[in-house]
């Protein structure tokens, strides 16, 4: 038997700083400033659809470029509300 050390672990990773309450408010506010052109797009989008039968080609990427701003809206207001996790102490579990 040879008297070789155990292998070496690497550092358990710590986990980062929670963000500030400052920065989940302004994340939701800047989502809900970018849900408006996607609102705008659908308005325009859904007129343009019921009086012509489809979307002029000199609307259409405008549209398809609100509802990407849109998406992105919903996508951080839902990264501000389900992104802030309290961080677990050891001290404080049941």
């Amino acid at each position: 038997m040879s008297d070789t050390p155990p292998p070496v672990l690497p550092p358990v990773p710590t986990p980062g700083q929670a963000r500030s309450g400052c920065l989940t408010a302004l994340m939701a506010i800047s989502g809900v400033i970018l849900l408006l052109p996607g609102l705008c797009a659908l308005l325009f989008g859904g007129a343009s659809v019921i009086e012509g039968g489809k979307i002029d080609s000199d609307i259409a990427p405008l549209v398809f470029l609100g509802l990407v701003v849109g998406i992105g809206g919903a996508v951080l207001i839902w990264a501000a509300i389900v992104g802030r996790k309290a961080p677990t102490h050891p001290g404080t579990r049941p």
